[in-house]
């Protein structure tokens, strides 16, 4: 055990996991049509051509189960945005919810950043929805203001915003880990 729940383990996201975060992300996904965000829902997971970015650069991991053998349930993927990690996605499959597995895959990005010795983790997420804003809040990110947003995050709100995802309360936190 882990300390989050289940036994499992947090991986380097290796080319066979692409078609399991693909899934991970539509499964997810559609918990978000249960609160009439059906734009979020419907949007469509990454590419293969995005995951081999993101595995390429070392800045996607996947939780799996400790023997190994099953799919993986949960995923995260980073980028450097503003000289912070920046957490793009994570997710977890809603039949493995409520275990702490988003909760460790968030609790690895924070290790990787401090062992490479980046100051901080930010994400962008959505204010009212639990399993988002409330959750991060419980788990030490302070929302930023406006002001606070260095341009590579403006720019990730500004992408955000022209696909459609404002229509809901949308905000920018980060967490200090270095």
């Amino acid at each position: 055990m882990n300390g989050y729940g289940r036994a499992m383990r947090i991986r380097a996201a290796v080319a066979g996991d692409f078609a399991a975060i693909q899934a991970i992300e539509v499964e997810a996904g559609a918990m978000f049509a249960e609160l009439g965000m059906t734009l979020v829902a419907e949007d469509e997971p990454f590419s293969t051509a995005e995951l081999t970015r993101f595995r390429a650069a070392g800045h996607a991991w996947v939780a799996v189960a400790d023997a190994g053998a099953e799919p993986a349930v949960g995923y995260v993927v980073v980028e450097r945005v503003d000289g912070n990690a920046h957490i793009e996605q994570v997710s977890v499959r809603p039949s493995h919810g409520r275990q702490g597995i988003g909760r460790a895959l968030v609790g690895h990005v924070e290790e990787w950043a401090r062992d490479e010795r980046i100051p901080a983790v930010t994400l962008t997420t959505f204010a009212d929805v639990p399993w988002n804003g409330p959750l991060y809040e419980r788990l030490g990110y302070r929302r930023l203001a406006d002001p606070e947003l260095g341009p590579g995050l403006r720019s990730v709100r500004d992408r955000e915003a022209a696909h459609g995802l404002d229509r809901w309360p949308r905000i920018a936190m980060i967490k200090r880990v270095g």
